[in-house]
């Protein structure tokens, strides 16, 4: 196309920077390494034999540049080290295995390496992310005292002096027996004394919901039904203890969505102990089965918006259910990096170990682990504490 310069993948995005100041000073270099993740470079020839564009992709880990830059804490205190990226699953509303391929792992020794330099550059909390992060490691190749599970890639991270680990979204079938029982070992209730080897990994779980009809499900080509996620919220919940936090995403307005149907997702989240929920109407991505299944029975975008208005509300109410059961008690946060329009009302914002965001009276320095007590919420849900003590870190 006239006027295109280079052309980035996915797999490039966070060399865009790099690239465009390539392409203006005239010059495209293309960038090796020797760990086999390679920045690959080529050209398109166009019918005079001229080169028309230059094409940045890269079938391979999509984001080959986290083995160039380490993470350290700076203007993200909790950083997120993707470790995964594509997915196998073939839900019907989704066009992430058309555009971002199959699964694909970092292997353990790049991961290591971040966490490592993490912990050596003061780090704190990290966050494990992906595109489907529970089918990590499936891909690797097999190798003797090598972890090829998200479960034991998380204990040797625990095990290796991270103050601090959270995982990000996983699947509700992802939540294998290995897994929980690494909650178990590795997270803490709030009365447990503070120890090295406990409440090091959060009690914090997001499990993608979209539907709490089964029929719904079916039609989303889910892999589990309502009775399974309930089992696994129950599982989680007696592995982690009731200061867990759970959180899920619930699409509303799917393709032949009935108001029955709509009824049976309420009722499932009225009955589980959500702490918060990301909600989201359906959208039709052209190339997915949802795209036509949406063209043969769409539902009202009236409906849509009176559902969604219901559920913000339900999604309101079991929020602040959830944060007011904790006022009084104690909690390990994390300092973050606080707005102005918080710090000039000498008070900092923090994160606890289970996902409640704070304001804590008093200014402290952003990446410090601190204990504090939850005095109060305020009308918007914000939850205040007080009594800050920092910990070693």
């Amino acid at each position: 196309m006239a006027g295109v310069a280079a052309v980035i993948g996915n797999s490039h995005k966070a060399l865009a920077p790099d690239i465009v100041l390539d392409v203006a000073g005239g010059t495209l270099a293309a960038r090796t390494s020797t760990g086999g993740n390679l920045v690959h470079l080529r050209a398109l020839v166009g019918p005079s034999g001229a080169t028309s564009a230059q094409i940045w992709a890269d079938d391979l880990f999509a984001h080959s540049f986290i083995e160039e830059a380490q993470l350290l804490p700076g203007a993200q205190t909790r950083p997120n080290l993707k470790i995964q990226e594509g997915c196998g699953n073939r839900c019907t509303f989704c066009v992430i295995p058309q555009t971002r391929g199959g699964s694909r792992s970092l292997a353990v020794d790049a991961i290591m390496r971040q966490v490592q330099g993490f912990v050596a550059g003061g780090g704190i909390e990290l966050v494990l992310s992906g595109i489907n992060l529970g089918r990590w490691g499936r891909d690797l190749p097999q190798k003797e005292n090598t972890p090829r599970t998200l479960a034991a890639l998380a204990r040797q991270i625990l095990e290796s002096g991270l103050p601090r680990l959270r995982l990000s979204s996983i699947e509700p079938m992802d939540w294998d027996a290995e897994l929980i029982a690494v909650i178990a070992e590795f997270g803490c209730g709030s009365d447990t004394p503070h120890d090295a080897r406990f409440g090091r990994l959060a009690r914090h779980a997001h499990l993608p919901l979209q539907s709490g009809s089964d029929t719904v499900l079916r039609r989303m080509h889910r892999r589990y039904r309502p009775w399974h996620y309930r089992e696994k919220v129950e599982t989680l919940f007696n592995a982690a203890g009731p200061e867990l936090t759970l959180g899920a995403d619930v699409m509303v307005g799917f393709p032949g969505e009935t108001d029955a149907e709509f009824q049976e997702t309420l009722e499932l989240v009225r009955a589980l102990p959500f702490g918060y929920l990301h909600l989201f109407p359906f959208s039709a991505r052209p190339g997915t089965k949802g795209w036509a299944l949406h063209a043969e029975c769409p539902v009202a975008p009236e409906a849509v918006e009176e559902r969604m208005t219901e559920l913000r509300g339900l999604a309101a109410e079991k929020s602040r259910t959830h944060r007011m059961r904790f006022i009084g008690r104690e909690f390990e946060c994390i300092s973050m990096h606080t707005p102005d329009a918080i710090a000039t009302q000498n008070r900092t914002s923090a994160l606890t170990d289970n996902f409640l965001p704070l304001e804590i009276e008093g200014r402290f320095a952003a990446n410090q682990l601190l204990n504090v007590r939850i005095s109060g919420m305020e009308s918007d849900g914000t939850l205040r504490a007080v009594g800050a003590a920092c910990f070693a870190c």
